[in-house]
């Protein structure tokens, strides 16, 4: 996503605040089942480990904001993989987020 200023929007949300959190993972791609994963929460997108889908599949999302009861649901695409050892991580940018839980998770953030 770029503002016409030649920056990066995703850049500067990747730079937000993070939480670490479990979350489900399903490669639509490839289908199948969700799978727990490890990984962190930020303003637009998540990082997981264990495990990692290629670069540019979308995966299908399920989690829960900390603090609320509610389960979000939503896809997201990978942007990047990386590797740190021989540990891999990839890093998921929302796609169809809605808003009202956008908002609850910059307000998480927010209060950290």
């Amino acid at each position: 996503m770029s503002d016409g200023k030649g920056t990066d929007r995703w850049e500067d949300r990747r730079d937000s605040a993070r939480v670490a959190i479990r979350l489900m993972v399903r490669d639509l791609e490839l289908g199948g089942s969700f799978e727990e994963r490890s990984g962190n929460l930020a303003l637009g997108g998540v990082y997981f480990t264990e495990g990692h889908p290629p670069v540019g599949n979308r995966v299908e999302l399920r989690f829960f904001v900390p603090g609320s009861n509610d389960e979000v649901r939503a896809t997201g695409e990978v942007l990047r993989v990386t590797r740190d050892g021989s540990a891999f991580g990839a890093h998921v940018r929302f796609e169809d987020l809605p808003v009202e839980t956008e908002l609850a998770i910059a307000r998480f953030l927010e209060s950290r």
